[in-house]
This record gives C-alpha cells, sequence and structure tokens, in this order.
C-alpha cells in the first residue's frame, strides 16, 4: 500500500512536470499548454499509480502493463487533435506540441511509477531540446547544405501557429 505522501509526491511532480511542458508550449504560442499537458500527465500517473497501487510491492504486472499500452494508444488521439495541415502546400504545424503531449504522458507514466532519475534526466534532455533545438537545426541546415529554411514561418505568415489561441495575453 502506497501512503498519502507518496501519492501526493507522484501526482504532484506529474502535474508540474507536465505543467512545465505546457508553460513551454504556452510562451512560444502553440496550440496545447500548461493545463492541457499538465492535466495529460496528472491523469497518466493517476491511472499508472491505481495500477501499481493493485499490484503487489515492487512489481510491475500484467494488468500495469495493460493500463500502459492503452494510454499510449489514446494519447495518440489528443497528439494528433493538435496537429493542423494548411492548405495543399503540405505544411503541417503542431508536430512538436503533438510530440510534447506524448512525452507528458510518459513522464505522467514514470512518476506514477515513482522512477525519479529517470524523470528528471527525461526532463532535462526535453527542456534542452525544447531551447536549443530550433537554433540547433537552423545551423545544421546551413552547415550541412540542406534546404535554406525546412520551417519558414515568412513562407505563410497568416498560418504561423504563434497565432494559436493559447498565446500568452489571448
Amino acid at each position: 500500500m502506497i501512503d498519502w505522501s507518496e501519492i501526493i509526491l507522484r501526482l504532484g511532480a506529474a502535474t508540474l512536470a507536465g505543467g512545465a511542458i505546457g508553460l513551454d508550449r504556452d510562451l512560444r504560442g502553440k496550440p496545447i499548454g500548461l493545463k492541457t499537458l499538465g492535466l495529460v500527465s496528472l491523469s497518466t500517473a493517476t491511472m499508472v499509480l491505481l495500477a501499481v497501487q493493485a499490484a503487489a510491492p515492487g512489481s510491475f504486472t500484467d494488468a500495469a502493463s495493460r493500463v500502459v499500452q492503452g494510454i499510449l494508444t489514446g494519447i495518440g488521439f489528443l497528439g494528433a487533435g493538435v496537429i493542423v495541415r494548411h492548405g495543399d502546400h503540405f505544411q503541417i504545424h503542431g508536430l512538436t506540441s503533438a510530440a510534447c503531449t506524448l512525452f507528458a504522458a510518459c513522464v505522467g507514466i514514470v512518476c506514477g511509477a515513482g522512477h525519479w532519475p529517470i524523470v528528471v534526466t527525461a526532463l532535462v534532455l526535453a527542456f534542452l531540446l525544447l531551447t536549443v533545438g530550433k537554433p540547433a537545426e537552423r545551423w545544421l541546415h546551413r552547415t550541412l547544405g540542406g534546404k535554406d529554411e525546412p520551417h519558414d514561418p515568412q513562407a505563410a505568415p497568416d498560418q504561423s501557429s504563434d497565432a494559436g489561441p493559447h498565446q500568452p495575453g489571448r
């Protein structure tokens, strides 16, 4: 039986981790934010905690495995909801936000299972990618001779995800 302090720690950590990922998306004006990803992570942690609570101490049962599989299958639908395709030009926006939705779910699963080193390492790496990923992509494209700008928002200014509903101040 997991005690109250451990339940609060696991669910609180999942909510904060998912919310932090969502805050990054929200501050960048992306179509998903703090509340959504905080709830995704809290929801998944809750379900995993329930499955782990029902299992013998220290074991991860087949039932817990099925809970995780169901979560990851279902989260694909939520992630698909933030991906938008504009016109016939194959300009797709929201893939990183969809990936963040999946990541928030995974962090929630790991928080629910109580594996703190994995949570911390995954969060550090995710924020590293979210912070330096775009500049690194641009530099690599220039250095390796790729397309000039693979995600040029100026090519279609009315299609920028910066005009999303979660932009701060809107």
